[in-house]
């Protein structure tokens, strides 16, 4: 039996980082839950996430703004906000807030193949 574990999700936030920070907090054999740290990042100019699984993130705290490909305008979100993006959503993290840490909570899933099958 495994011992329980805990922790705050707001534990250790550093005040500026050079890249975002991708803590995995659970796996499994088709899903990974992860905090994300940024401090005022923001995709690269010209690319694109396109990820093999769903992602369904929240902001915890801070803010930011995500655009999505093929919508004009980025989809500004603050605590409490969540996105649900489906594999090869083609997705770019536009800003975030640089005078505080933005804290993501991020489920990575496995895209079922067909309806009822892993």
């Amino acid at each position: 039996m495994s011992t329980p574990s805990g922790g705050s999700l707001f534990a250790d936030l550093p005040t500026r980082l050079p890249d975002e920070r991708f803590d995995e907090l659970l796996a499994g054999g088709r899903f990974r839950l992860l905090r994300i740290v940024s401090t005022g990042q923001a995709t690269p100019p010209g690319q694109w996430y396109d990820q093999a699984e769903n992602e369904w993130v929240v902001v915890l705290q801070g803010a930011a703004k995500v655009l999505i490909d093929g919508e004009a305008n980025a989809r500004a979100l603050v605590p409490g906000d969540w996105l649900l993006l489906p594999a090869h959503c083609r997705h770019r993290v536009e800003w975030t807030v640089a005078d505080q840490p933005t804290v993501w909570l991020a489920l990575h899933a496995e895209p079922q193949t067909s309806e009822g099958s892993p």
